[in-house]
């Protein structure tokens, strides 16, 4: 059967295509690192080294926590549409064990290019773990309206984007960013956005009564919110120095996180007739501070200062949940799933302002002269900069992210619109029979995704899909 028709073997033969293309790549490219080298035990005596002095040991608990937040704390955060539940938590899994792969290799040319071989340790994972976050942002955008090759398509390309951007970043411009509120948040939001107004779809309305949540779906989502929430402190500071610059990145992502979830609690409550709480809010709203904060986060902002961040955030995060979503979508026809502009997009460019102004700020009576030169990298070429001119690079930073993001979304967005990755029809987006077997008693009639297989008449009878959620309105109330 013609590759355009053929539903059963594109995500197999993908996925299959994609592995032993990484098995190749890895067997020519990819060797340990020197600490995770079994002659380590040899250099080990030469140099003096305990066993303590293993990167390994410093940064895999961070790493740990990161892992976590990629694979359980983004893939839950996604899983509060009612039918889509599988898919959320299912093709997250499938983009980011794919991504991380990739994210090995393209990071590793970039910062291994005088090198025959590309040597992997703990903190390449932690990067790659990085690179594949902003690719779960992007996600969040498309969530529900993609099939899961279209993710693996954007997934290779935005891992190749994401790579060049960090090294313009960090290694041309040196700016300091070692949350990743613009790398991982502001690029992968903005690329995402990009990607959703690309493959606009103007008849999404026939699935319209699955773009909402049930009470159950929502519980679940909290699970991913509460993993993010806690593990961010170790998400910005897991590639920190050791020492001071560590401890004040978690420092400050905790206190910017705490502030953040009070103040979005007051602005929900604030903004409902009733007073009441609004879920979507307190998913989502209450981390935006975490984001806020990243690229400051190893600087000298002071546990009052990332409170104020938190503050912020919440109120900007919460209000754009109300008023900014509706509006991208109706007049700019941006189909924003899981609101990544209020959660990532729009803090993420908070946080690059920040942490511009924070930098340009920096004084010797506030660091010292060994902790100045240490924070900011002031050697080598960057022996005679000052505090403003890293400022300046700073904002550099954030702009050349700002265009990449925007470019290569159009650009890929435009190659997810050839019409045979499989893509869902208008009236299947949000739908977990489309792409998976469900449990006997959940399952539903439904159209194929390939337009190809579409029956076209009047007299095909249309089938009203039932759903095996209560919706939450359905939840009677007690009075």
């Amino acid at each position: 059967m013609a590759w355009n028709t053929n539903l059963r073997w594109r995500l197999p033969l993908t996925c299959l295509l994609l592995q032993v293309a990484m098995v190749i790549l890895f067997g020519v490219f990819v060797r340990y690192d020197f600490d995770a080298d079994a002659h380590w035990w040899t250099e080990r005596k030469h140099k003096n080294l305990s066993e303590v002095e293993n990167e390994f040991y410093y940064r895999y608990p961070s790493f740990q926590d990161v892992h976590v937040m990629v694979f359980v704390g983004f893939g839950f955060l996604m899983t509060f549409l009612q039918r889509y539940g599988f898919s959320a938590v299912g093709f997250n899994f499938l983009l980011a064990a794919f991504g991380i792969q990739w994210a090995l290799l393209m990071q590793g040319w970039f910062h291994f290019l005088e090198d025959r071989y590309i040597v992997v340790g703990v903190e390449n994972l932690i990067n790659a773990d990085f690179c594949v976050a902003s690719v779960c942002v992007a996600f969040g955008a498309v969530l529900g309206k993609v099939s899961p090759i279209q993710l693996l398509i954007m997934t290779f390309f935005q891992v190749t984007l994401f790579a060049v951007n960090e090294f313009i970043l960090l290694n041309l411009l040196k700016v300091k960013d070692a949350g990743g509120s613009m790398t991982i948040h502001t690029f992968g939001a903005y690329f995402g956005l990009t990607v959703t107004r690309i493959l606009y779809r103007r008849n999404l309305e026939q699935s319209k009564e699955r773009q909402s949540s049930a009470y159950q779906s929502d519980l679940f989502a909290m699970i991913g919110t509460l993993f993010l929430w806690m593990y961010w402190p170790s998400f910005n500071s897991a590639i920190s120095y050791h020492g001071d610059s560590q401890h004040r990145a978690a420092i400050n992502t905790y206190c910017s996180l705490a502030a953040c979830v009070l103040t979005s609690v007051a602005v929900s409550s604030a903004l409902h007739k009733k007073g009441k709480l609004d879920m979507v809010h307190i998913q989502n709203a209450t981390l935006a501070g975490g984001v806020a904060v990243g690229t400051a986060a190893e600087m000298m902002l002071m546990p009052y200062g990332a409170l104020i961040i938190g503050f912020i955030c919440g109120i900007i995060s919460t209000l754009g949940f109300v008023y900014l979503t509706p509006f991208l979508e109706s007049r700019l026809h941006i189909q924003d799933t899981c609101g990544i502009n209020n959660l990532h997009g729009i803090p993420g460019i908070i946080g690059g302002i920040v942490g511009a102004v924070t930098a340009a700020s920096a004084s010797l009576e506030v660091y010292g002269k060994e902790g100045l030169v240490h924070a900011f990298d002031f050697q080598d070429f960057k022996r005679d900069w000052t505090a403003r001119t890293q400022g300046k690079f700073q904002i550099y930073g954030l702009l050349v992210t700002l265009a990449m993001a925007l470019m290569g979304g159009i650009i890929v967005g435009l190659i997810l619109r050839l019409p045979f990755w499989g893509q869902p029809s208008d009236e299947n987006c949000f739908e977990d029979a489309v792409y998976w077997e469900m449990p006997e008693g959940n399952s539903t009639v439904y159209i194929p995704e390939d337009p190809t297989f579409k029956p076209s008449g009047p007299s095909v009878p249309s089938v009203p899909m039932v759903s095996p959620l209560p919706m939450a309105s359905s939840v009677p109330l007690v009075p």
